[in-house]
């Protein structure tokens, strides 16, 4: 199975998927990584990522996804996975499953203003919500709970263990 952990900016994604994957005994892989650094480069300087920079990023992505299916792997992967063409692009089987971390703008920009170390700041959440397609498929989880409740639940609903 694939979790892809989906979300903006700020919405728990790496925390959520890293506690997850650890549960399980699975994979973890953080969509970041796979970011050219041309994307990088952008969003630390506040630069909101249009589909075309997007689109090397996601084709690196669902070859990973292809090669973990074919090899059996379980992996948990943060991502934000924003509109629904990256999401159906990502989905390349039914071992694929989306949750989706949902919360206020509010909260996410409190705790976005408390992180540090990392690219990606509050600059880019505007431009992430107005970005995001809610999916209707997906599992969606409110964030404002603990984060070992919220993998808690997301086991539940998985029904994995």
């Amino acid at each position: 199975m694939i979790v892809i952990v989906m979300g903006v900016v700020g919405a728990g994604k790496t925390t959520i998927g890293t506690l997850l994957a650890a549960q399980l005994h699975w994979e973890f892989a953080d969509a970041d990584d796979f970011h050219p650094s041309s994307n990088v480069e952008k969003i630390a300087q506040g630069i909101p990522l249009t589909d075309e920079d997007r689109e090397p990023w996601l084709e690196r992505l669902r070859e990973a996804v292809i090669r973990w299916i074919a090899e059996g792997e379980n992996v948990v992967l943060a991502c934000s996975a924003l509109k629904r063409a990256y999401r159906t692009k990502l989905c390349a089987g039914p071992q694929v499953r989306f949750v989706f971390l949902k919360g206020s703008a509010e909260l996410i920009a409190d705790r976005l203003r408390s992180r540090h170390g990392h690219f990606a700041g509050e600059s880019i959440l505007a431009s992430q919500l107005a970005d995001l397609e809610e999916p209707e498929t997906a599992i969606t989880i409110e964030i404002a709970d603990t984060p070992a409740r919220i993998v808690e639940e997301i086991k539940k609903t998985l029904l994995v263990e």
